[in-house]
């Protein structure tokens, strides 16, 4: 399965690389789990591809959250701005 391409003006933003770190896992954890090779995951991390619908809710899945959690066409504060102001 290969990653949907890019959007012009409309983009995806992501938390899966704080969401990975923060749950002590590696790219290759995280894409095994969800059944991706591992540049797949860099990919995403970086936005140079966005998840198909699919991928996107096996990610969900593997960190047990809900995909505005996860994924936004906003970019996310950080967490610390999000929780303390």
């Amino acid at each position: 399965m290969s990653p949907v391409r890019r959007g012009l003006g409309r983009p995806i933003h992501n938390r899966i690389g704080v969401l990975r770190v923060e749950r002590g896992m590696t790219r290759a954890e995280l894409a095994e789990a969800v059944e991706v090779n591992p540049q797949t995951i860099g990919a995403l991390e970086r936005g140079d591809h966005y998840p198909s619908l699919d991928l996107a809710l096996r990610i969900c899945d593997v960190f047990g959250l809900p995909v505005e959690a996860v994924f936004s066409r906003t970019p996310f504060k950080p967490l610390s701005t999000q929780v303390y102001g």
